[in-house]
């Protein structure tokens, strides 16, 4: 049927295209469903206290595989949602039980993701947790990634805050800009060597300027992601160092 196909339009292939079509997807579960917003800040915060515990690569794994596989099947089950809307607007006994079946498999993800992170995270916080601290405010490698990942989480929640259509290209803030500046501000905690910290902001800038030459952002969507993502890794270093 001609209206489940997508735009033929030569303008509309390509890789990146194809990935914000599958954002469009992911925004638009994130906007109209309320378990998957609770869901992916749940799994957002579980990945952090997997970095945060120093997990080991098979169990952290495993817990990125639970979060995701949550994640995944509430999209299905919003996806399957609309299927039946769209081929049945009455009520009818076999819509219900395809709904449920659906929301069952999410039931069902959430209570394995909960089993998962139970056994890999809480149960083992009380023994670890000051070894834990003291590894992680030693530790640059995990300030950094968790600096990082806190700037690209709270840059695509603006973006979808203020309804971006697209999140990887164009919109405020510049993500590209606010993890180059954070980038920028790690480096120069951590080397604390002038000439270091220059050149490495010599590159943020480039960045910055690259992304309004293209045309992809305007000043101060540039300027809104570089003190973003400045500020945000110094206050993620001042927190856990």
């Amino acid at each position: 049927m001609s209206f489940f196909k997508r735009s033929k339009d030569p303008d509309k292939k390509g890789f990146i295209y194809s990935v914000n079509f599958a954002l469009e997807g992911v925004v638009h579960t994130l906007r109209s469903e309320r378990n998957m917003r609770v869901h992916f800040l749940l799994g957002f915060l579980a990945l952090i206290a997997g970095v945060y515990f120093n997990l080991p690569a098979v169990e952290f794994m495993l817990l990125c595989f639970a979060v995701s596989f949550v994640l995944v099947s509430e999209m299905f089950n919003t996806a399957i949602e609309h299927v039946v809307d769209l081929v049945s607007e009455e009520y009818h006994p076999l819509a219900k039980l395809t709904k449920d079946i659906a929301a069952g498999a999410v039931f069902v993800s959430a209570v394995n993701a909960v089993i998962v992170g139970y056994m890999l995270v809480v149960k083992r916080a009380d023994i670890i947790m000051d070894k834990a601290f003291f590894a992680v405010k030693k530790s640059s490698w995990h300030i950094t990634l968790i600096a990082l990942l806190v700037v690209v989480g709270i840059v695509l929640l603006v973006k979808v805050v203020r309804r971006e259509e697209k999140l990887l290209r164009g919109g405020m803030p510049s993500g590209h800009t606010a993890v180059a500046f954070a980038i920028w501000s790690v480096i120069s905690l951590l080397t604390m060597n002038v000439l270091v910290s220059i050149l490495v902001l010599f590159l943020a800038i480039l960045v910055a300027r690259s992304r309004m030459i293209g045309g992809v952002h305007k000043l101060w969507e540039v300027i809104a992601g570089a003190i973003l993502g400045a500020l945000t890794a110094l206050v993620i270093f001042q927190l856990l160092s």
